[in-house]
């Protein structure tokens, strides 16, 4: 009988831990909330900032016909934002996407203006190790 109640003891330690685990803290939940409705009204209040950030994005990435085209990509952009963040805002209590993922990315407007991440490619191939012959 003592090492059924030892066993159970043990195996009641275990596994408490790990079903607390699972479970998201109150505080945890409360500021992923506020976190997803901050960021719905930012990015509804910085919106217009698209239009400036599309010229030079495109501008830098096509030239001339970026500066022209990067406007109408920007306004387009500006209307985007703006909807995901009242949508953030509106549903903030909702854990959607993800676990109160972004709904844009990048997360905010002033985020995204380095340059893209390009692989470098090349025709050459790598050198390969020749063999010595054995004296």
């Amino acid at each position: 009988m003592k090492r059924v109640l030892c066993a159970l003891a043990l195996t009641v330690l275990v596994a408490t831990p790990l079903y607390a685990a699972n479970e998201q803290q109150p505080e945890n939940i409360a500021a992923k909330m506020a976190v997803k409705f901050g960021r719905g009204v930012t990015n509804m209040a910085t919106a217009v900032v698209e239009i400036p950030k599309q010229t030079v994005l495109m501008g830098r990435d096509m030239g001339v016909v970026g500066v022209l085209v990067g406007p109408f990509s920007g306004a387009v952009m500006t209307v985007y934002r703006a909807v995901i963040g009242a949508t953030e805002t509106a549903f903030f209590m909702v854990p959607a996407p993800g676990y109160y993922d972004e709904m844009i990315d990048p997360e905010f407007v002033w985020a995204g203006w380095g340059p893209k991440h390009q692989q470098k490619v090349t025709d050459e191939p790598e050198p390969q190790e020749q063999e010595q012959p054995a004296p």
